[in-house]
């Protein structure tokens, strides 16, 4: 399954500027979401961070790979409507910078799940190169 901004949107509750996931090029509903985000100059976290050196802060990384996943857990038929939380970050490592000019292809992959509690792991590159790379938890909720 491939979804536009458009369709990601339908699913997402969240919208500019914090929509962090362009487009998803591949999902399995309940199991892993592949998306990208397409680093611009003109997004408003580099008007400080930093001026005259953009460089996409690591917790906006790690929440487009969250946001990928939340795709993934939000195109299953139960849970359209609803929202994912964070529950937690662990063993996130930063590996390389991202730049305007960059594609940050994203994956997540749901590898646990109790109810309306889970848990992923999640990785994103720039081409071959591993930008972040994380595990993440979550709670669904309306």
């Amino acid at each position: 399954m491939e979804l536009n901004s458009d369709e990601i949107q339908r699913i997402l509750p969240h919208r500019f500027p914090f929509l962090m996931v362009d487009r998803i090029t591949d999902c399995e509903p309940g199991q892993y979401a592949d998306g990208i985000k397409n680093i611009t100059a003109n997004e408003i976290q580099f008007l400080g961070h930093f001026p005259g050196k953009a460089v996409m802060p690591g917790v906006l990384m790690i929440e487009a790979l969250a946001q990928t996943g939340a795709v993934a857990l939000l195109s299953e038929e139960e849970n359209k409507g609803k929202i994912v939380l964070f529950g937690g970050i662990k063993n996130a490592r930063f590996k390389r910078q991202v730049i305007p000019g960059d594609t940050l292809s994203l994956h997540c992959e749901i590898k646990a799940r109790r109810g309306p509690v889970g848990f992923g792991k999640a990785v994103a590159k720039v081409g071959d190169e591993v930008a972040v790379q994380a595990e993440i938890s979550f709670a669904i909720t309306d």
